[in-house]
């Protein structure tokens, strides 16, 4: 009991704090699912959200629904997303994760004590446990599970092993990465010498588990979720062999910062050089290099120990290395909280081999972790903050949210709407804006985008672990591969706008004219090469009418890959001209002299099949060098 209130206390000291942590990152996705919960229990996956400008599908998201249930039954309870509450009742996972890492650490090593601290200090650990996201959760339960399975198995407890399969299941429902707990506890049995045969038959319970709600959801929803999701990654390009590269090279550098300091690399000296040379490759500055070639280390030293040694280490180590494995396979973002599986037996086998440095090592993990985790505070509640400043603007037009994370969150709690791809938005609208976030395009129509105010969100600390500049992967591997990175620079610059009617200037447009952007309504994507803009399958601007009737000319480029071949000159919506072309080339279409009725002039040029290459999520029509009446 003594054991049980210190690692409750330990809890509290880690989660307090942050109690009041501002919504971030996924944490906008899964409560999605928990209102849909309200409405719909059994299927909270089945909710809707906007995700990069497109409206997707929870169905498609990588996770079950264990953590949207949770949330679900929160906010059932409480009646709304209060933050303060919501992160008050998931210190219950953290509380979980710590009992079942000392568990692990009594049966595993003399200094449990140093093992759970060591733990409680893992940067992804630390930082992580105050979102509403699915890792805690699903860790808790992944370490519980395990703890129980080896003492059930050292003890050949029958009752052990039954309480196994509910606590078994709810892990499965965490995540789809709890299968990897087969071939890891198989191997447990396997290296105990544990011919029970009933021991082998509860480590099914995972993959049983998945496809039977695979199965169900089927039945019970027209599709499997699995199927969902791999459309995503197809269309979203997610699986490319580029990501999954970028997600090892990040994966293994998150490896070096789980344990501090790093004393593992003990007999791999020439594996850490050859990594260090591969490192500098891809990122010249240390903080990659170097977290990379000790990431490597670790895993040779580990996979040494797997093959030349027995008893616990080499439990221990192959645990760290099949889940290592697993993680470059299935992920592709290359987080750091995707490795928290494994920090359990990395802490462990610190505190096996290195006992002298365990005190060192948590007071610098702690230090570490601390400043991380309060950037990671001060970026989200700047969000917070902003849309609550503008809670008055809110309230007299409308306002849409180009964004994501937090922003969204709280701009939508104020009525704010999410901006969907080439998003009509009228005079009058504000549109709020995240330049981190990667903005998609809205359409102003008659109307053009005009910035009131620019918002920096920052932090006290020059860390970062996402930001803009940043070459960070802590939490994605989008822009970097280093564990974290060192800068003061703004995490995000957030712009408002507000949007006015606009009067065309030029009845001819060049894409390298200043001045392009103002008449551009929708379909034309950014400048290339100081000359030319690739198009959506139809590019619309707004031009000037001539004085007199001219000549209408569209200068563009058929890509060899393109599927299309026949283009189409509008005004004002009615055709004037369209014309089949047999080959990829530069052409000039041209019309007849015509006069638009108004003062300006709605012109388009399409083309019958838009295109897509790997890597890239635009649709692609035809390089357009010029629009206008000559």
């Amino acid at each position: 009991m003594r054991a049980v209130l210190l690692l409750l206390g330990l809890a509290l000291l880690l989660r307090l704090p942050f109690l009041n942590q501002a919504i971030q990152g996924d944490d906008v996705n899964y409560l999605a699912g928990a209102q849909h919960a309200q409405i719909d229990p059994l299927h909270p996956l089945h909710a809707q959200y906007v995700f990069n400008g497109q409206l997707v599908e929870m169905r498609g998201h990588p996770h079950p629904p264990l953590n949207a249930w949770v949330l679900g039954g929160l906010l059932a309870y409480f009646g709304e997303v209060n933050e303060v509450r919501f992160h008050g009742a998931y210190i219950v996972f953290t509380f979980l994760a710590l009992l079942g890492m000392y568990g692990l650490a009594v049966r595993f090593c003399e200094q449990p004590w140093h093992a759970v601290l060591l733990f409680a200090v893992v940067p992804a650990f630390f930082i992580n446990g105050s979102s509403l996201e699915s890792d805690i959760p699903f860790l808790a339960f992944w370490l519980c599970s395990i703890a129980v399975f080896v003492r059930a198995v050292d003890r050949r407890s029958v009752v052990l092993l039954l309480a196994l399969i509910p606590l078994l299941a709810v892990t499965a429902f965490g995540a789809y990465q709890s299968i990897a707990f087969v071939p890891i506890m198989g191997f447990y049995l396997w290296h105990a010498r544990r011919d029970w045969l009933a021991a082998w038959a509860v480590l099914l319970t995972p993959p049983v588990v998945l496809v039977s709600w695979q199965l169900w959801e089927k039945s019970s929803g027209g599709t499997l979720p699995v199927n969902v999701m791999a459309g995503y990654f197809t269309t979203l390009g997610l699986q490319t062999l580029r990501n999954k590269g970028s997600n090892a090279l990040a994966l293994t550098a998150h490896l070096a910062w789980i344990v501090f300091p790093v004393v593992l690399v003990k007999r791999s000296f020439r594996a850490v050089v050859a990594a260090a040379v591969v490192g500098v490759i891809f990122d010249w500055h240390p903080l990659f290099w170097v977290s990379f070639a000790l990431g490597v280390g670790l895993v040779v030293d580990a996979a040494t120990t797997v093959w030349n040694r027995d008893g616990d280490e080499r439990f221990l180590a192959a645990w760290l290395v099949m889940f290592y494995g697993f993680a470059l396979v299935i992920f592709f973002a290359g987080a750091a909280r995707y490795l928290l599986p494994l920090a359990a037996p990395l802490v462990l086998l610190a505190v096996r081999s290195r006992p002298r440095f365990l005190n060192v090592g948590i007071v610098v993990g702690l230090l570490l972790s601390a400043s991380l985790a309060m950037v990671n505070y001060q970026h989200w509640d700047g969000y917070r903050m902003l849309v609550a400043s503008m809670k008055s603007k809110f309230e007299g037009q409308r306002v849409w949210i180009n964004g994501e994370w937090g922003l969204r969150f709280y701009g939508e709690a104020l009525g704010g709407l999410p901006v969907l791809k080439d998003q009509d938005v009228r005079a009058g609208d504000l549109v709020i804006t995240s330049q981190l976030a990667l903005p998609v395009r809205v359409n102003t129509g008659a109307g053009r985008l005009v910035p009131i105010a620019k918002h920096e969100i920052s932090a006290t600390v020059p860390l970062r672990t996402i930001a803009l500049g940043s070459q960070s992967a802590f939490s994605a591997v989008m822009n970097g591969f280093r564990p974290f990175d060192i800068a003061a620079t703004p995490i995000d610059v957030v712009t408002v706008s507000n949007v006015v009617e606009r009067r065309p200037t030029k009845s001819f447009l060049e894409m390298k004219d200043p001045q392009a952007d103002d008449h551009i309504v929708s379909g034309i994507y950014t400048l290339e090469q100081g000359a030319w803009r690739w198009t959506d399958q139809s590019a619309t601007v707004m031009l000037k009418s001539p004085s007199e009737p001219a000549v209408l000319s569209a200068e563009f480029r058929l890509w060899g890959a393109s599927a299309g071949r026949k283009i189409t000159l509008s005004v004002d919506g009615e055709e004037v001209v369209s014309k089949q072309y047999e080959k990829a080339d530069q052409y000039v279409l041209l019309t007849a002299p015509i006069k638009p009725k108004g003062e300006a002039a709605t012109v388009s040029v399409s083309i019958d099949k838009a295109f897509q290459v790997a890597g890239d999520q635009r649709q692609l029509g035809f390089i357009l060098v010029s629009l206008g009446f000559r």
